[in-house]
């Protein structure tokens, strides 16, 4: 993965600043998208480790008899 890197949020002014607020809220938003990315991506991998592991165990199982 991408090493992250933290950005901080600008200060709020004392008016209200339409595109300040506008990017502030896209931050916001793809720092969001972001984790739901790695979150799919570490989901996708401890998935994957759980599947090698149950095809080891069946692999090694095949040559043991029924009655061990």
């Amino acid at each position: 993965m991408a090493e992250k890197t933290s950005v901080p949020l600008p200060l709020a002014n004392q008016e209200y600043d339409e595109i300040n607020e506008a990017i502030t809220r896209r931050t916001i938003e793809q720092a969001f998208q972001d984790i739901n990315s790695e979150i799919g991506t570490l989901k996708t991998m401890q998935q994957s480790g759980v599947s090698k592991a149950i095809r080891k165990h069946q692999f090694l199982l095949m040559g043991v008899k029924h009655g061990w």
